[in-house]
């Protein structure tokens, strides 16, 4: 494969040599003026001043309009696979009932785990797909995705199934998290008996056709409390990434998941001062999800606080059919960023490079040599339009592993 260059980019923001952790000011990113990317086999081999790297005899692929180039998007939590849609739910929170009462009543989760459950294997992966096209045209190139919207084991890992089938199929890299403790499907007598049967039934099942690294649970009054998750998780740290649903409604889950090496505990809408410190004494990522404030109307998770005490802090969607039903990521993280008052560079970080933090993945998230060439446009010659616009200004050039889509 011939190398190539790309560009010139009126800007490009490499996301390098960035903290993991705590505040980050404009000034620490580095920009280059003029820049071009050279790529081999899908992989970036050099970045810099874009005559400086035409000089050699490579094939020059040039950009004819001014585009400021960032590393592709990272979505690190959704819950994209799933079929249905809860827009009655929407329309009864927006008239007072709350989410958890919905959910006692036998809706919210339980509503999309029996449509996702009567759906054929087409449907589903029809409507997964749709979802992933539009992230994909919205710049999202790596995404995580959750199963846990299945009232069994069986369909639980009929769902872990299709998300690998997916990702094999499709564009963008797919990142899928086994979350069977969502919440206790209604046939089972006690929570305890289904988390044991996740462990003894199901985890092995996952790991024999490796259908995920990663373990979620959601720890909260009406999913699984913070005894229940303790144990669990202690049962199957050694075995699995460990990620948690923390400090949505009710504080305290966070600590679980800190305690068990989680690589990130996400939601921390309520969270206390102390929790917040607790959180930056370790290595854990706090993940926040201002798509979920919006579709509930509560607060965002505090995340000027988080990144002034030093914690790792990633943006993410949770695009999901109840709580975060718009799942755009950049509009949502342009929200967040005017509401807590965020740097450009603590909001961009937030969905590129502590995201791929996130996920434990170190082969993406900046633009620099090694890297895979995961990259995206935007049609302006100055990178703060991006989040001025809110949302608004999507990539206009997209390149994938080295292939270009625009």
């Amino acid at each position: 494969v011939l190398k190539e260059l790309i560009g010139p980019f009126s800007q490009i923001i490499t996301m390098v040599n960035l903290p993991e952790r705590g505040a980050i000011s404009d000034n620490s990113l580095e920009i280059i003026d003029d820049g071009g990317v050279v790529i081999e086999d899908g992989k970036i081999i050099d970045v810099g001043d874009f005559l400086s790297l035409s000089k050699n005899n490579l094939d020059v692929r040039e950009i004819t309009y001014p585009c400021v180039l960032l590393p592709g998007f990272i979505d690190s939590h959704t819950h994209i696979c799933h079929y249905g849609n809860r827009s009655d739910e929407y329309a009864k929170r927006n008239s007072g009932i709350s989410y958890q009462q919905i959910l006692e009543e036998g809706g919210g989760i339980h509503n999309t785990m029996n449509s996702t459950s009567n759906s054929t294997d087409e449907q589903l992966t029809d409507d997964t797909l749709n979802r992933l096209k539009r992230h994909f045209q919205e710049g999202v190139l790596t995404c995580e995705v959750k199963s846990g919207y299945a009232p069994n084991l069986k369909d639980e890992v009929r769902m872990l199934r299709i998300i690998n089938e997916i990702d094999s199929s499709n564009d963008i890299d797919l990142i899928p998290t086994c979350l069977a403790a969502h919440v206790t499907p209604k046939k089972y007598e006690s929570s305890k008996k289904y988390l044991d049967s996740i462990v003894n039934d199901l985890l092995p099942i996952i790991k024999e056709e490796n259908l995920s690294n990663r373990v979620d649970i959601f720890i909260e009054e009406k999913a699984f409390s913070i005894t229940e998750a303790s144990i669990f998780l202690e049962k199957i740290k050694n075995d699995f990434y460990i990620t948690a649903h923390a400090n949505q409604f009710t504080s305290g889950g966070l600590k679980v998941g800190v305690d068990n090496g989680a690589v990130s505990v996400d939601h921390l809408e309520v969270i206390t001062d102390q929790e917040i410190d607790y959180l930056s004494k370790s290595d854990t990522t706090g993940v926040v999800l201002p798509g979920c404030s919006v579709g509930l109307g509560i607060p965002f998770a505090p995340a000027r606080k988080l990144l002034d005490y030093n914690c790792k802090v990633s943006i993410a969607s949770d695009w999901n059919p109840g709580s975060a039903p718009m799942g755009d990521l950049l509009m949502q993280a342009s929200l967040l960023g005017s509401t807590e008052k965020l740097s450009n560079a603590e909001v961009l970080a937030g969905i590129t490079c502590r995201a791929a933090n996130a996920l434990s993945l170190e082969d993406r998230g900046s633009l620099e040599n090694g890297k895979i060439a995961d990259m995206i446009g935007f049609k302006t010659n100055d990178f703060r339009d991006i989040l001025y616009n809110q949302g608004k200004l999507k990539p206009s050039f997209i390149c994938k592993r080295g292939k270009i889509y625009n």
